[in-house]
């Protein structure tokens, strides 16, 4: 296993188990990926909590290190389960520290996953953007940008929740190109993050190429993930629909692991399951 295999295929991750997950109000306006309840907001919660437990430990069985927290429900954080998008963690001790979109989602933030970092691994840095949600500047984490940490490449669509001073800010200061582009649904409707549209593993990157909305911008990201070495598998808008973008390269006792939901697997067809 090379050092940069580990760069883009972590072996430990952090997770937090949710203590009242469901839809939340105050993204509902952009998230085209966020459907309506079809069952009381206690009955998600507790499938929910049981599929991150789950999660958690086939992750463990796999061998990859997970650091769990649990949500404690003193605030009101539904969304308190995707936590990659209010931090980011980088080789040499870096962490970045996001500004949100959201109220509830600022809530998010706590500092004793930070500590964890501190205690366990050699933070030396933290870039703290928050304090620019007071002049109404965002950037979503690792759920606005999906980082190419081998080639330093931070592929971002554009939106509120990635605006480009802050993605500016931070690739300036964490040693990443930007490359920003738009993205819609099959029906126009904007995508609002890029890690529902794609995801750079060490060899090959799954990407919703017909989905960016500038046909310049789609061959741009074409080539430069194909630069790497990488092998582009695209994915069409239903499979999108289906989170088969949403994924994410983990290092196990086997090696590399490519952990995605049912749903999205079970979406790609036999030849793109292969090429992976």
């Amino acid at each position: 296993m090379s050092v940069l295999n580990l760069l883009q295929a972590p072996r430990a991750v952090v997770m937090v188990r949710p203590a009242a997950f469901h839809p939340n109000p105050e993204t509902a306006d952009d998230n085209r990926f966020q459907s309506a309840a079809n069952a009381p907001n206690s009955e998600l919660a507790t499938t929910a909590l049981a599929e991150v437990d789950c999660a958690i430990a086939t992750l463990r069985d796999i061998g990859v290190t997970v650091h769990a927290f649990d949500d404690d429900g003193r605030y009101d954080t539904p969304d308190s389960v995707f936590p990659n998008n209010w931090f980011s963690t980088h080789p040499g001790g870096l962490v970045g520290i996001y500004p949100m979109y959201v109220p509830s989602r600022r809530r998010e933030r706590r500092g004793d996953v930070l500590e964890l970092l501190k205690n366990a691994y050699r933070v030396e840095t933290i870039h703290d953007y928050s304090g620019l949600e007071q002049d109404n500047l965002f950037l979503e984490g690792t759920g606005a940008m999906v980082l190419d940490h081998i080639a330093r490449v931070a592929y971002t669509v554009l939106s509120h929740r990635a605006d480009p001073i802050v993605l500016e800010r931070f690739c300036t200061h964490f040693g990443y190109e930007p490359i920003a582009f738009t993205a819609t649904t099959s029906d126009g409707e904007p995508i609002y993050h890029t890690n529902v549209l794609m995801c750079v593993a060490t060899d090959f990157a799954l990407v919703g190429l017909d989905m960016i909305a500038v046909p310049e911008r789609q061959r741009t990201v074409r080539q430069r993930l194909e630069e790497t070495g990488r092998e582009v598998i695209t994915l069409s808008p239903d499979q999108i629909a289906a989170f088969a973008g949403n994924a994410i390269e983990l290092t196990g006792r086997d090696g590399r692991q490519l952990v995605l939901s049912q749903t999205a697997y079970d979406s790609l067809d036999a030849d793109q399951r292969q090429r992976i």
